[in-house]
């Protein structure tokens, strides 16, 4: 099984960028669609986006396209969100997760959860 650790959240401006880190353990990790999820207080678990990890291939949702940018390093086994252009609407929890569906983009379709990171953007 896999295990997953988020880091990188934390306060910033309106405007600003913040790089989310997702660190792996576990050999089969490579097997895996990972996918980043946020959740504001009061509201649904939001799905952002995902990374196959032994192609590559990246899927957004529309609300975050073109200003979140995923990412991975297997050499170093961790997923990234870059954010830019960030807003004091995408203030929330983040979330990495792993699916073994390829096209993954709903919660039940991760099994494996990180503990989360706060992000919160000021305006």
């Amino acid at each position: 099984q896999v295990q997953l650790v988020e880091s990188g959240g934390g306060l910033v401006q309106a405007g600003g960028s913040l790089r989310l880190s997702c660190a792996a353990s576990g050999r089969t990790v490579s097997r895996y669609t990972m996918g980043w999820f946020r959740q504001a207080p009061g509201k649904e678990r939001e799905f952002l986006a995902h990374i196959r990890w032994s192609a590559g291939n990246t899927y957004y949702a529309d609300s975050v396209k073109g200003r979140f940018t995923i990412s991975r390093d297997s050499a170093k086994n961790t997923v990234y969100l870059q954010m830019n252009t960030l807003k004091p609407e995408d203030t929330a929890i983040y979330y990495c997760a792993a699916a073994s569906f390829p096209r993954a983009t709903t919660t039940n379709e991760y099994h494996t959860w990180g503990q989360g990171t706060q992000v919160t953007v000021s305006s």
